[in-house]
């Protein structure tokens, strides 16, 4: 096992910070770009070689990128936590932030499951550059079909309703919190258990959740805005349960190059969800759809002709 250098970590923080949240698959781009690099990237970052770390490494980044959602997020988990807590003790379910809580957590449990059940099948089976191809490619179809559908009135329409005195004044986050918790907590359940789609290497996490929203009926900046709300318990908890083989022997030689990535994984994640709250208030999928089959139908032309 080669240790991850200091420009591998940054280089895959980076990118790890970057498409975890843009709706590109993380994962795929992991696999895909140092096997399209080659060399010693391709020798150091191969999720399915024996005795690999590098998924532990890409998932002890991903701890990185939980902390930038929490942060930027940060008024909303104060309230989810506010509304858990009162929701206990109170041992009721009526507010915006009691009702957000535990959506977020009933729709955590079929991913939370399905990944520690499924983990080692994917990474030895499908971790490899010509299924993640084939992956990502087939992610751009299914956020281009979500697409058609929402503009052809395909989609589920959510029953509306009017706003009551005073909401017409809340802030636009705490807005859109109610507009999500106007979900039943098996549709919720629904759109959550699309993360794990996202245990296939290039099937996005982010545009599994987002497109399941929209086919709820929620608009693009609802529907990004509870992707990444839900990431967060996910990629950090993932998170958690690979760091201990990084903290004992094994980590020896990683722990400084994982800081370094984890620093710049922190960064890429703030900046690129700072972006797509604002690019989902007014834009669509489609160049995201496009960019996801081109790269994919690429990558796969490439590792099959040479």
């Amino acid at each position: 096992m080669s240790a991850l250098s200091y420009p591998e970590a940054v280089g895959v923080g980076l990118l790890q910070g970057v498409t975890e949240l843009f709706p590109v698959s993380s994962l795929g781009h992991s696999i895909l770009v140092p096997a399209l690099l080659g060399g010693h990237w391709a020798r150091d970052l191969n999720v399915s070689a024996d005795g690999s770390m590098y998924l532990n490494e890409l998932v002890g980044l991903h701890l990185a990128t939980a902390l930038a959602l929490v942060v930027y997020f940060w008024r909303d988990w104060l309230r989810v936590l506010r509304g858990l807590l009162t929701s206990v003790t109170e041992r009721r379910i009526e507010t915006v932030e009691q009702r957000l809580a535990w959506l977020l957590i009933t729709s955590t449990i079929p991913v939370a499951i399905a990944g520690v059940a499924l983990d080692k099948v994917f990474r030895t089976t499908l971790g490899r550059p010509v299924p993640t191809a084939v992956f990502l490619a087939l992610n751009g179809v299914v956020l281009f079909v979500t697409e058609r559908l929402r503009r052809g009135g395909t989609g589920r329409r959510r029953a509306g309703r009017s706003l009551a005195p005073g909401e017409e004044d809340l802030p636009p986050d705490q807005l859109s919190d109610l507009r999500i918790t106007r979900m039943t907590i098996r549709q919720a359940m629904g759109i959550g258990a699309a993360q794990i789609l996202a245990l296939l290497p290039g099937i996005s996490r982010s545009g599994s959740t987002i497109s399941a929203g929209i086919l709820r009926g929620m608009n693009h900046e609802d529907s990004a805005r509870f992707a990444f709300l839900l990431a967060t318990p996910v990629i950090g908890g993932a998170a958690l349960l690979k760091l201990p083989p990084l903290l004992g022997p094994a980590g020896d030689g990683l722990r400084g190059p994982l800081l370094a990535g984890g620093a710049a994984a922190f960064a890429a994640a703030y900046v690129a969800t700072r972006y797509l709250v604002r690019y989902f208030e007014h834009r669509t999928l489609i160049p995201f759809a496009a960019y996801c089959v081109l790269a994919g139908l690429g990558s796969l032309a490439y590792f099959t002709l040479t």
